[in-house]
């Protein structure tokens, strides 16, 4: 009798439940909230997980303007993009971001905490980020999700 081999769990479309969550980033490290909207976006909090199928849930985030830095990161930290044409490369300090882009910042963190793959552009869709507090998801009645163990920083 040969050994039962285990195989990959792969939950089907019709089992996949998505929950909207609203995370305030007020004065929290940019990295600690990136990494907890990666794991809601990517559905590795719920017991269905698959690396290869895209579970997760909406997530919204608020008050991204007023997400902390750590050390002298306003200043220091630099964001990069190329325009695709020779000396096209531009470069931007956390604090002109911040003041021009401020939903970018938590963007990039998580786009660069997902997997590299084509399952990332459909997980990033699902993340709502905006600079105040107002939001139009009133009607999905997102659950708050409160950063455990986060110790908000002076921005």
């Amino acid at each position: 009798m040969k050994p039962k081999l285990q195989t990959t769990f792969t939950p089907k479309p019709e089992h996949i439940q998505r929950e909207w969550w609203i995370i305030d980033a007020a004065g929290a490290p940019i990295g600690r909230v990136a990494s907890e909207v990666a794991t809601l976006l990517r559905g590795k909090h719920k017991p269905t997980f698959a690396p290869h199928i895209d579970g997760g849930d909406y997530v919204i985030v608020v008050n991204v303007q007023k997400i902390g830095a750590t050390g002298d990161k306003e200043a220091s930290k630099r964001y990069y993009r190329h325009s695709g044409y020779p000396g096209g490369l531009r470069e931007m300090t956390l604090a002109v971001m911040r003041e021009r882009y401020p939903e970018r910042i938590i963007e990039n963190a998580v786009k660069g905490m997902l997997p590299k793959n084509k399952l990332a552009s459909r997980m990033m869709r699902r993340l709502k980020a905006y600079g105040g507090s107002e939001h139009p998801h009133s009607p999905q009645s997102p659950t708050e999700l409160a950063l455990a163990g986060v110790r908000r920083v002076e921005s």
